[in-house]
């Protein structure tokens, strides 16, 4: 598991209604238990143990288990890297205040600050006795380390006793093992929930790895929560235009001229640079009087049709990825066209409405890049099933997943829960509103989900956001507007529903 899917995870699970602090409890419970067990298999008797203590959550997992392992009868000194008012997690100083309080009444317990590098010096290390308990920074290390942290973990891996390493050793880059500076050389690893990538990846400063379970349901994992806004990418500050990604929406008719149009402006509401629409000519004038902000191009004919497949083509070629089929009609030459540019198209493709009506399954199916965003009418006429969709969840993801292996890219299933696939990956959507019933906001979805791929998030991660800052977007509509409020509406909380 890499960092970024972890802090997603506990913030996930802290929506659920699982507190950070429990989990925090959870984790310095069961540290407490592996050194117990590790000092008892090394036949140290009374140890002494020394827990070297950061100022973020790593150090809060240390003082959780300093506490169970006080109860434990162990000897325990606590040693600080900064003034207890820095510190940067609001469990840790809660937790510090537990440390603090009892500190006066626990001969077993020591505390000492080591702001300067020089007061290592002062620190004792009982050869025969000793258990180092690096809980100085886990997953939060990039580039050169500052001090005394630098010259604490010189301290520890010159030591003797069992070293023992709280989530990840301070100073190895969880994601890919390297080592940029220094970093503790453990004996032994506590990680917890899931073994981060980089433990694996160099053993010779992670040692065994022993992985803690911390009571995170596995339903967390599962569903899509507020912590997938981590993923959204920070934008370059010295970026020139289009550079945070450009939308070409092929659709519009001449009934339809709304889908479209609610589709790009959603996708410029959720950042995309700049938004091009190409449709047939007698849709283009409504579409550019719903905003200035629109590139429009209109070409002849009353719906989208194989004579302008060249100049679609011409147009895919200068954006980063493609929507097709908001408000597109099912016109027969449409069809033809629509599965033209499917054969043809390079770029990564998300398809909703009629499209998924008009476009063979067997065209597409190959994509990886792919992205249908289907109701259940439009998923049994993409898929050629004629099947009822339980209410049930196991039932109807039972069901799914014998369907969703015959392509390779993403399904959005949109309905009172998202269902998202693709393949053996899978995340349910919970946002939403009653009032989403109202027509175009599955226009506003698909125009979402294009605009996070144009931003360079993969495929699955810009469907599972998508669903979740739709849905969330409605919800925040809800509130203000009651029940009955528009899809152009609701277009107008996307940016306040992309906020954690």
């Amino acid at each position: 598991m890499n960092p970024l899917d972890m802090m997603i995870t506990e913030l996930n699970a802290e929506n659920m209604g699982l507190p950070l602090l429990s989990l925090m409890e959870n984790a310095g419970n069961c540290l407490a238990q592996e050194i117990k067990k590790i000092s008892d298999s090394s036949n140290i008797s009374t140890p002494l143990v020394q827990v070297f203590v950061g100022m973020g959550g790593n150090g809060g997992d240390g003082l959780v288990a300093t506490r169970h392992l006080l109860n434990q009868g162990f000897q325990v000194e606590i040693l600080l890297v900064d003034r207890p008012r820095h510190f940067s997690c609001e469990e840790s100083k809660s937790n510090w205040q537990v440390i603090n309080n009892i500190v006066d009444y626990n001969s077993s317990l020591k505390l000492k600050i080591i702001n300067d590098s020089q007061y290592l010096e002062k620190v004792r290390i009982d050869q025969d006795k000793s258990v180092l308990v690096d809980s100085l920074l886990g997953t939060g290390i990039k580039g050169k380390l500052r001090e005394p942290v630098r010259s604490i973990i010189k301290f520890i891996n010159n030591s003797p006793g069992i070293k023992i390493a709280v989530d990840v050793p301070s100073g190895l880059n969880p994601l890919n093992g390297k080592i940029e500076d220094i970093a503790v050389k453990a004996d032994y690893t506590i990680t917890f929930h899931r073994a981060k990538t980089g433990l694996k990846l160099n053993q010779v400063y992670s040692g065994e790895i022993r992985v803690c379970d911390i009571g995170i349901p596995e339903q967390v994992e599962q569903m899509v929560g507020a912590g997938e806004l981590l993923r959204i990418k920070k934008r370059d500050p010295y970026a020139h235009k289009g550079a945070h990604g450009q939308v070409l929406v092929i659709g519009g008719s001449k009934e339809y001229s709304g889908a479209p149009a609610l589709a790009a402006l959603s996708a410029l509401k959720s950042g995309a640079d700049l938004v091009h629409v190409i449709c047939p000519e007698v849709a283009a004038l409504p579409i550019k009087s719903y905003s200035p902000d629109l590139i429009v191009r209109g070409l002849k004919g009353d719906f989208i049709n194989t004579e302008m497949v060249d100049n679609i083509f011409e147009m895919a070629s200068k954006v980063d990825c493609v929507l097709l089929g908001c408000g597109a009609g099912q016109h027969k030459t449409t069809k033809e066209a629509f599965n033209l540019i499917v054969q043809k198209i390079n770029k990564p493709l998300i398809m909703d409405a009629d499209a998924l009506k008009l476009v063979k399954k067997d065209q597409v199916k190959d994509k990886e890049d792919l992205i249908i965003t289907p109701h259940s009418a439009e998923f049994n006429a993409f898929f050629h099933k004629k099947i009822y969709i339980p209410l049930k969840m196991e039932e109807k993801i039972r069901i799914l997943n014998s369907i969703i292996p015959e392509i390779k890219g993403v399904v959005l299933l949109k309905g009172t829960f998202d269902l998202i696939f693709q393949q053996e990956k899978f995340r349910f959507n919970k946002t939403g509103s009653p009032g989403m019933t109202v027509g175009g906001t599955g226009d506003c979805l698909a125009g979402l989900v294009s605009s996070l791929v144009a931003q360079g998030h993969s495929p699955f991660d810009s469907a599972c956001l998508g669903a979740f800052i739709n849905g969330r977007a409605g919800e925040l509509a809800e509130k203000r507007l009651g029940y009955n409020f528009t899809a152009s509406e609701m277009i107008w909380f996307i940016d306040e529903a992309m906020k954690i």
